[in-house]
């Protein structure tokens, strides 16, 4: 064997050993580090930062079952392409994190397949029933578009589709998706913590009742304990005395992580005051839906006109002190809800048209903030307008505002629906972003500082506190941000943000959530459930009209490309073989 064979040898052996050895180092160094690279636009396969750290808390398995199996619909593909996506991402932060999917409609006997549709939906699980137009007809079928959860002893039904009156089931579909991170977090988040936070709604000073609230409620109440509080001038009615060590000290210690004052229309007496602000400087969390302005829809229907007065409850000192102020005005804007106006009659039947009703200003943040991000527009009546005062140490973000076309209108306001009947002059809505909502953040100051007797400052009943610990409160000048229709002929609650005239849905019902969750320091998860994934769709009216196009080209374009290639490399095979001969 020559020299240069045997040289040959050692360099191909030494090139094996050198790549075995670096193999060896790539694997040791992968298996110590892990990172990812996500290349879509808008991070659709980065998992936020607090679900991992929901993820890694886990000291148990959560197993999710997925009805989403079976002879879906394109739609309803991608929906279980998204959801098995998403939890295989969960299952890379964790292998506490299982699932399967199922078909809920996989038993040929009828009766077998009604027993297991009735189970999953006593279990909590809401049925879709899917209409699809093919060439051999139209064809329904019973889809289960949600999973139950388990964990430990704990079981909850998850709707990945959640129903939503005016949207489109492409709509529906596209937001389920969006959703997808906050709603299996959300799930996992509910399921594994042990004690949920208590919230109160107050009561007493004619705020709104059970009926106005009932869909709020039923939505807070899947991460919260609600409760309904009178205060009725009992001071100890939102803390309470606890043994804060073991020298056998005494302090006092908030009830509720949050209380939501919805809609009052009567004073608050001096002592529900000093209740509210002791409550805020022990580090209670305030939700204030105040109208400063009281106007009705229910005049302007029977008469066609009303007036907007002042509601003075008696908390503009309280509200000042922190460092607002609710302006008796209300707002007049261009960007307004329609509703709809009889505009005649033709053979004994109304004519129902819809105009903006200037008075209903849809409302829009301007900033990015956890509790607004990518918020759709906010349903409002007769809001009106905040200011802000100056107050040391307290920090303030607006987070509604009406939009570029509008005005304000003191009170007294004539309210008129005539109005609707001539163009708006457009040069008198000239002020802009009027602001409606905001949040304060801080150490607030007491409203009863240096205004008690020292005895009841000392009392160690009462626990008196003029400067607040770090807390915050959100204040809204319009109590119907919260309050839900009821429908018009049966009276019975719809969803917060639902209008049953225009069949609109708006963000009222998410404002709200991000606000509890954001004051209760359950803010975690409101960055997931604000992200937005842009979903790029692909037209089915233009690929219908150019099918047979679109057809030619993928059946017949990859044969023709490989005959191309074949006959370039032929060709040029033939050259290089004339050149070497020659």
């Amino acid at each position: 064997m020559s020299r240069k064979k045997i040289n040959q040898k050692r360099s191909s052996l030494t090139r094996l050993l050198l790549g075995i050895v670096i193999l060896v180092f790539v694997n040791i160094i992968s298996a110590q580090l892990f990172t990812r690279w996500d290349l879509t636009a808008e991070k659709r396969y980065t998992v936020s930062e607090d679900t991992r750290k929901l993820l890694k808390n886990l000291d148990d398995v959560v197993y999710f079952q997925v009805y989403l199996e079976g002879d879906l619909t394109p739609k309803y593909k991608r929906l279980q392409k998204a959801t098995r996506e998403m939890l295989d991402e969960f299952r890379v932060f964790t292998d506490k994190v299982q699932y399967e999917f199922i078909n809920p409609s996989s038993a040929e006997d009828p009766k077998e397949r009604y027993e297991v549709h009735e189970n999953l939906k006593s279990r909590g699980l809401v049925p879709a029933e899917v209409r699809e137009d093919d060439a051999e007809g139209v064809k329904f079928q019973m889809i289960f578009p949600g999973a139950i959860v388990s964990y430990k002893a704990r079981e909850l039904p998850l709707q990945l589709l959640r129903p939503a009156r005016g949207a489109s089931e492409d709509e529906m579909v596209n937001r389920a998706i969006q959703d997808m991170e906050f709603n299996l977090a959300y799930a996992i988040n509910i399921l594994s913590n042990d004690q949920r936070p208590k919230i109160a709604f107050i009561e007493g000073q004619g705020e709104y009742g059970e009926k106005e609230t009932a869909d709020i409620t039923k939505a807070l109440k899947e991460n919260y304990i609600v409760e309904r509080v009178r205060l009725n001038e009992q001071v100890n009615v939102l803390t309470e005395r606890v043994e804060a060590d073991s020298s056998g000290r005494m302090a006092i210690r908030n009830i509720y992580k949050a209380i939501i004052i919805a809609g009052p229309d009567s004073v608050f007496s001096e002592k529900d005051k000093f209740i509210i602000d002791q409550y805020i400087m022990h580090g209670g969390k305030v939700l204030w839906l105040i109208d400063p302005v009281f106007a009705s829809m229910d005049s302007l229907q029977y008469n066609g006109a009303t007036m907007g007065i002042t509601n003075d409850i008696h908390l503009d000192d309280q509200l000042f002190n922190y460092g607002v102020r609710l302006n008796t005005d209300l707002i007049m804007d261009l960007i307004a809800l329609p509703i709809p106006i009889t505009t005649g009659y033709v053979a004994e039947q109304p004519q129902i048209d819809f105009f903006n009703w200037y008075f209903f200003p849809l409302l829009s943040p301007k900033v990015s903030h956890p509790v607004v991000s990518n918020l759709s527009a906010v349903m409002s009546n007769f809001a009106s307008t905040i200011d802000t005062i100056r107050m040391p140490g307290i920090k303030k973000t607006i987070l509604l505002n009406s939009s570029p076309y509008s005005r304000s209108m003191n009170t007294p306001v004539y309210i008129n629906l005539n109005i609707m009947g001539y163009e708006p002059d457009q040069s008198l809505y000239n002020e802009q972003y009027l602001p409606v909502a905001v949040l304060l953040e801080g150490k607030f100051s007491s409203l009863f500082k240096n205004r008690i007797a020292p005895e009841l400052a000392n009392s160690k009943e009462i626990g008196f506190t003029d400067i607040s610990a770090q807390t915050a409160m959100i204040v809204v000048a319009d109590a119907d941000i919260i309050r839900n229709q009821l429908h018009y002929r049966q009276g019975y609650p719809l969803p917060l943000g639902y209008d049953q005239y225009t069949d609109q849905t708006f963000g009222n019902k998410k404002f709200i959530l991000n606000a509890i969750d954001y004051l209760t320091e359950g803010s975690d998860l409101i960055t997931i459930r604000s992200r937005e994934i842009k979903l790029r769709l692909l037209d089915n009216t233009y690929l219908k009209s150019n099918a047979l196009k679109w057809k030619i080209i993928n059946v017949a374009l990859p044969p023709v490309l490989v005959i191309i290639f074949g006959i370039v490399y032929i060709l040029i095979r033939r050259k290089r073989y004339k050149v070497r001969k020659s």
